[in-house]
């Protein structure tokens, strides 16, 4: 693998730096990866790097050592990485780290800075060999490359050559390392790191029939726009929101039916502390600047409940009872579509696309939300967009105030309209918010629910048809809450 580049002058130093600098990165990284929402990472136009999303990184790294107080430099680190929580160690206790200080691979020497520590060859702009061996530092200055007759800067020249045809890229990290006996050793490296995150990824197709049902798959989808390769990494992914305290370190913040195929091997569930773990059950390959996907749990047919609802208002409530006679008087006529299921197993947050078959029998798409975290046996609901045949009309039909009495009546007609062609059962969602002390005194359909802010009636609406809802309520307050006149 060849990098050209040109800067301006080369000559050699007598002396030697003392740091050593052969290592190998293996594959078969262990990486504990976490939820992330943020756009950039997904984002398949983007052409840039994020720091978003967060990991925690284990790979073992096959070192030279020399024997005693040495410097040690390990590259093909990702961009962006919390200094602080770094660490290398030696299982055998061979040696112990002194001090280390980690080496940004950003700027116009980023490919270059993740090579530190890699034997490389300079050429010049014939292709001949100026220097080989060890990097030890890449900058503006130029290259400083050790071999066995000292040390080399280089300012000027033309191409950089790395034996085993790959290019390692992003930051690395210099250590002072004390070892009791010269020769290759096996470490540690454990890091936190950024431009990785994964998110959960789900689709339900709708089956035909008067009921709901559906046919739900579940898959995970892990986005790596680190600035490194991971080969083989073995990964457990956390469903949860950890919190994370550092402003300066990493964050965390269309997927398409299958044809039917062998059963994929599946993630094992396990709790891990008050957040819910999958560890996948194969390595997995995650090429910078890739989306891939992995499943979550098999598919399976869910029973679902597919919903309309009207709603008008908000929760806001006013500081003294609300008179004026235009308060809470708009009127939406958009239903919205809606769809109800129960989660047969922990589902991690993620988004959920919804899809039926047309006349024809394919699949067409008809709603996409995010659903959040769900634990076992509870509901989740998702809005899939605003119903086509369906429409509402809110009328006030009567307001009286009773000062004295310390006494409001109000009261509305609600019509909903159906142009299709089977009946929609639609869920008026009202909020009395005038005052917060309010009871319903009249309504021609008993109300599903009821609560301290709101009011929902289950109304069927014919095919073709209509229906009417009428409704009335009675604010009263004390003395202390009269408003002013």
């Amino acid at each position: 693998m060849t990098i050209r580049h040109r800067t301006v002058l080369a000559f050699s130093l007598a002396t030697l730096c003392g740091a050593s600098s052969a290592w190998a990165a293996a594959d078969g990284s262990s990486i504990t990866l976490y939820r992330s929402d943020s756009p950039s990472l997904y984002a398949s136009s983007s052409e840039n790097g994020s720091n978003d999303g967060y990991a925690v990184v284990r790979e073992q790294r096959n070192v030279m050592l020399q024997s005693g107080l040495h410097d040690l430099v390990l590259g093909d680190l990702p961009n962006h990485l919390d200094a602080e929580a770094m660490a290398l160690g030696f299982p055998d206790g061979t040696a112990k780290v002194i001090s280390q200080r980690l080496l940004l691979g950003q700027g116009p020497n980023a490919a270059l800075t993740g090579l530190t520590g890699s034997d490389i060859k300079v050429l010049g702009d014939a292709g001949q060999a100026l220097a080989s061996g060890s990097l030890l530092r890449a900058g503006p200055d130029g290259l400083v490359v050790r071999n066995g007759n000292g040390t080399i800067l280089i300012r000027q020249y033309a191409a950089v050559t790395t034996a085993g045809g790959q290019f390692p890229t992003g930051s690395s990290l210099r250590l002072r390392v004390d070892s009791s006996r010269s020769g290759q050793a096996e470490a540690v490296l454990s890091y936190p790191t950024s431009g990785i995150g994964w998110r959960a990824s789900y689709v339900a197709t709708l089956q035909p029939g008067n009921g709901c049902r559906m046919q739900f798959e579940s898959r995970a989808s892990i986005a790596n726009r680190s600035g490194r390769d991971w080969h083989d990494a073995r990964l457990l992914l956390i469903a949860g929101e950890p919190n994370m305290a550092k402003t300066s370190a990493p964050r965390p913040v269309m997927m398409r039916a299958m044809a039917a195929a062998a059963p994929a091997p599946l993630p094992a569930q396990s709790s891990l502390g008050d957040y819910r773990s999958y560890a996948m059950p194969a390595p997995v390959d995650l090429p910078d600047g890739s989306i891939s996907q992995v499943p979550l749990y098999a598919p399976r047919s869910v029973d679902c409940e597919r919903t309309w609802l009207y709603e008008n208002g908000g929760n806001w409530m006013p500081p003294q009872p609300m008179l004026n006679e235009e308060f809470n008087s708009d009127s939406s006529t958009s239903i919205t579509s809606t769809l109800r299921f129960g989660a047969f197993d922990s589902l991690p947050a993620g988004y959920l696309r919804v899809l039926t078959a047309d006349r024809n029998g394919i699949p067409q798409f008809i709603g996409e939300d995010r659903i959040n975290d769900t634990p076992k046996g509870t509901d989740a609901t998702i809005t899939l967009g605003t119903a086509f045949d369906l429409r509402g009309k809110r009328e006030r039909s009567s307001l009286h105030v009773n000062k004295d009495g310390r006494t409001m009546d109000e009261a509305f007609r609600i019509t909903l309209s159906n142009s299709g062609d089977s009946t929609r059962t639609v869920t008026v969602r009202e909020h009395p918010n005038r005052w917060r002390q309010w009871t319903l005194s009249s309504s021609t359909v008993k109300p599903s629910k009821q609560t301290s802010d709101t009011l929902e009636f289950r109304v069927d609406v014919p095919a073709n048809g209509k229906a009417v809802l009428d409704y009335g309520v009675r604010y009263t307050w004390t003395a202390d809450d009269q408003p002013q006149s």
